[in-house]
């Protein structure tokens, strides 16, 4: 495939945000993703575009639904879901319990076999995380 990199994600789920700040603070807390970094509005308020890392590969770009440029002022806002495979669902699940995230699916054994839950954020984004790899 053209312009592809296969050593690094080429799928990058973004979030637009209420706050930003706010939301990555809960993902680091919650399910241990990494800050990597994040750019403030010009004002210094707000944050305009951020990314956050997912230990086994691949991160999110989040950013203020009212921060920006016209055409990303267009974009839609609203809540998403996102599956991320974990090799630790258990741990995982402990951890976002113990920082009080909203679990809307426990800790299962699925059918298809993968191990995982579902929990939400506190913008109200999905977030599945489970040992099925595709």
């Amino acid at each position: 495939m053209a312009g592809s990199n296969r050593d690094s994600p080429v799928v990058w789920p973004s979030i637009r945000c209420g706050d930003t700040r706010a939301l990555i603070d809960f993902l680091v807390a919650a399910f241990g993703f990494e800050e990597q970094f994040s750019v403030p509005g010009e004002d210094g308020k707000g944050i305009i575009h951020a990314q956050i890392r997912w230990p086994g590969g691949g991160g999110v770009m989040l950013g203020d639904a009212e921060r920006g440029d016209a055409d990303h002022l267009a974009l839609p806002f609203g809540p998403v879901s996102i599956y991320v495979v974990t090799d630790q669902p258990d741990a995982l699940h402990d951890r976002a319990v113990a920082v009080g995230a909203t679990i809307v699916r426990g800790l299962r054994d699925e059918d298809y076999g993968s191990r995982g839950f579902s929990a939400t954020d506190p913008e109200g984004n999905l977030w599945s995380f489970g040992t099925y790899a595709g």
